[in-house]
């Protein structure tokens, strides 16, 4: 786990306090910002709430709330979170508290419904000294009637990482499902090469069996830092943090083609720093006509990371910058996009207090506007904002911020049109 560590170490980590939790929910900051409105949701507390939320939240079909927190929880080992419509406010309620030993620690990415309708996810720690090193999980809730006012959901490990040339550390990235029912997603570590995997578990039985698609190693891009999405054809694509050794160093983006004897990458660009960004964490997404959308965190023409778009053509692959960021560090999330086609994400501590931002960015004639919707202040509202956006039916934005807010360990925020 050293390289772990390692590369790791640069990511807030806020020490962990005695703290009681609060279930009642209280809006505590309220700001209009270019006639949007600002809330805080939640306010961390360092105790059974959790602490450091660095992902984002997913929504049911309700409207409900679903995330996870770094830290905290009973053992400070993290935690999975529901928050809930109630009148007009909202209700938190903690579903799982990791233990820390073979049930996981440390849960750095969303969790996201399967097509069973229960909540899947991943942890990027868990019980090193019996050698595991993250799990992949599901959560649902108990069959029995629920009689207290906490009600902790069921946990099932699919899978523990055991550094046997399976994967270490599964790193921010939601896991994802194919049509059959099989769960994709990576390591930022371990393989053959030690730079990270793409896996697959499929389901039998009762039981989950890993299966390793891809390893990366130089020349073929390092740490995948965040997860893969498919196209219509099967193919999966995702970002590598670094190119180690390969045409440059600062990070690919990639695609997996399945074949009879396996998967075949193919690089479909490798950042040149300056030029179009460096670093690219979040990951890619794809908008209806087949075009790859992302970020990156650091450097680009204003120094500070990129929103960059991928375009296929006769088999090749076309980058353009849409928007280039200037001061301090750039967007670690990825990036939403809604019906009208703009695009939504946070940087981590750009913006006019340096705290972090969240930003729209609009398709415009030729080119793209774009719209500074949120500054961070440090202060009550949260700040250092690190996973991705989401959208509830009613255009209503939610998100996390990972430090500060009125405990100093992170908020859930929402941003109403």
């Amino acid at each position: 786990m050293s390289r772990s560590s390692q590369r790791r170490n640069w990511i807030l980590r806020i020490d962990l306090l005695a703290a009681a939790i609060v279930f009642a929910l209280t809006v505590v900051v309220t700001q209009s910002v270019q006639a949007q409105t600002y809330s805080v949701l939640h306010t961390f507390t360092g105790g059974m709430d959790g602490a450091t939320p660095e992902a984002g939240v997913t929504l049911d079909k309700a409207g409900n709330l679903y995330g996870t927190a770094a830290n905290g929880g009973n053992t400070g080992s993290g935690a999975v979170f529901k928050i809930a419509h109630k009148g007009s406010g909202w209700t938190f309620s903690p579903l799982y508290n990791f233990a820390g030993g073979n049930d996981g620690a440390t849960p750095t990415a969303r969790v996201i419904f399967g097509p069973d309708g229960t909540l899947y996810g991943t942890t990027s720690d868990a019980g090193m000294e019996q050698g595991v090193f993250g799990t992949v999980f599901n959560l649902k809730p108990s069959p029995s009637a629920c009689r207290t006012a906490l009600c902790p959901w069921l946990e099932t490990v699919l899978h523990r990482f055991t550094a046997n040339n399976d994967g270490i550390t599964p790193g921010y990235g939601d896991v994802v499902f194919d049509k059959a029912g099989n769960l994709y997603g990576t390591t930022m570590n371990g393989g053959t090469n030690d730079r990270g995997i793409v896996y697959e578990l499929t389901p039998s039985g009762g039981s989950w069996t890993e299966s390793i698609l891809f390893n990366f190693g130089s020349g073929l891009g390092v740490y995948p830092y965040n997860g893969v999405i498919f196209d219509n054809a099967g193919n999966l694509y995702g970002t590598t943090y670094e190119d180690e050794d390969g045409p440059t160093v600062y990070g690919t983006v990639y695609q997996l083609t399945p074949s009879g004897s396996g998967w075949t990458e193919n690089i479909l660009h490798s950042f040149q720093e300056a030029s179009d960004g460096a670093y690219p964490f979040g990951g890619v997404i794809f908008d209806q006509a087949g075009n790859l959308y992302g970020t990156t965190a650091y450097s680009g023409p204003a120094g500070a990371g990129t929103i960059f778009q991928l375009t296929p053509s006769n088999g090749t692959w076309t980058l353009t910058v849409l928007h280039s960021f200037a001061g301090s560090d750039g967007p670690f999330g990825g990036l939403t996009m809604d019906a009208a086609g703009n695009l939504y994400g946070t940087t981590y501590a750009d913006g006019a207090n340096l705290f972090g931002s969240v930003f729209r960015l609009t398709p415009s004639g030729d080119g793209w506007t774009y719209t500074d919707i949120y500054d961070f202040t440090g202060g009550n509202d949260g700040g250092y904002p690190f996973g991705t956006v989401a959208f509830d039916a009613n255009g209503n934005l939610y998100g996390t911020a990972s430090t500060f807010g009125k405990n100093g360990y992170g908020v859930v925020w929402e941003i109403t049109p």
